[in-house]
């Protein structure tokens, strides 16, 4: 009996070793430990409003980068036609 216990322990080791280190083993150590925050938290109400505040801002950017892409291209445009004003030294242009 008691070497069937411990033949037990011996098989049991290593596989409670295997299956606490896998994702599922963490998964359940992590809401053990209360890491683990329920759906519909404040938590997950803030990280929407972060990422929505992130969204545009972004968007704004690539707006931003759009008007300098335009502006730079308009640029380069009116140089290969051009039609750019020739300045002389000392000309401020107005």
């Amino acid at each position: 009996m008691f070497l069937q216990l411990i033949l037990v322990l011996v098989v049991l080791i290593p596989l409670l070793a295997i299956v606490l280190d896998s994702q599922v083993g963490r998964a359940l150590a992590s809401r053990l430990e209360g890491r683990d925050v329920p759906r519909g938290s404040h938590v997950d109400t803030d990280r929407l409003a972060y990422l929505e505040g992130e969204v545009e801002r972004l968007a704004a950017e690539v707006e931003r980068l759009d008007e300098e892409s335009r502006f730079l291209q308009q640029l380069l445009d009116d140089r290969d036609r051009g039609d750019e004003r020739k300045l002389s030294p000392g000309d401020d242009g107005a």
